[in-house]
């Protein structure tokens, strides 16, 4: 075997063993602390208490280290829902081990219960901070025969590399070499109006759906064996910027309808 093909083969091998990766530690961090800055005082405080005084920066890539350990493994197919291109979102074929979309509600749902304990929200509290992030990266809802395309390999700058991975975090560290503070200072500015938009999609359905469609182009537009570098970056950089941004807001959404009993949002996942 070439020296190419050995480095093409461990490339796809990693790319499989990480699928359920997403928008690396960056991409979470920055979700989290736009969530952050939108938080309520009383919602802060409450989520807070039940992250043992940290805050939701500190937890953002928890799960993704936590689905790999036995404890936790029964997530693991919780952080996307794969699509194949013969199918549509509303009937591709469902996990039965659940997928993100589900993941999100059913989390929801526990954080908000007022049968559930302290220990059951905090570990709902920490997967959703992570479970909002995901539903946001494009290739988490990607093609179901490529594992959301960790076998659609490219080469980015010359380097062998698979699409996944060049969403999670390749795109994003070239299009900004900031902190998560710094993407959050520059990208958090929306308008009362433009931020009203944003998360009147109230529901993880609506957000999968939203991504799936950004998937689709990806897909179109990113055959295999495409050689990209700048204008790949140039042309995708405002979708990766927008989909921190929702994702941010949307998690602020969903977490002051929960933990603030006064919020008032456009939320459709628990009823007040």
């Amino acid at each position: 075997m070439t020296t190419k093909k050995i480095l093409l083969s461990a490339a796809i091998a990693a790319a499989t063993t990480f699928q359920c990766f997403s928008w690396g530690q960056k991409g979470h961090d920055t979700v989290c602390f736009i969530a952050e800055n939108h938080l309520t005082p009383a919602a802060k405080e409450a989520a807070e208490s039940l992250l043992g005084g940290k805050s939701i920066v500190y937890y953002a890539n928890w799960l993704d280290n936590a689905s790999h350990t036995p404890e936790y493994a029964y997530s693991k197919t919780w952080h996307y829902k794969n699509i194949d291109a013969d199918e549509t979102f509303e009937n591709a074929k469902l996990l039965e081990t659940g997928d993100v979309v589900r993941a999100i509600r059913e989390q929801a749902k526990i954080l908000y219960s007022k049968d559930a304990s302290q220990e059951q929200k905090s570990l709902a509290l920490k997967m959703l901070v992570h479970l909002v992030g995901d539903i946001h990266q494009p290739m988490h809802m990607g093609h179901r025969s490529d594992l959301g395309g960790n076998r659609w390999m490219i080469k980015y700058f010359n380097a062998p590399k698979n699409l996944h991975s060049i969403w999670d975090s390749s795109l994003p560290e070239s299009a900004h070499k900031w902190s998560y503070t710094e993407w959050q200072q520059q990208i958090d500015r929306a308008t009362p109006e433009e931020e009203a938009e944003i998360i009147a999609e109230g529901t993880p359905e609506k957000w999968g759906k939203e991504c799936y469609l950004i998937a689709s182009d990806i897909y179109n537009t990113t055959p295999e064996d495409s050689k990209l570098s700048y204008d790949y970056i140039a042309k995708w950089t405002t979708v990766i910027e927008q989909q921190f941004l929702r994702g941010g807001l949307r998690l602020a959404d969903l977490l002051n309808s929960i933990l603030d009993p006064h919020y008032v949002g456009a939320n459709k996942i628990v009823e007040k």
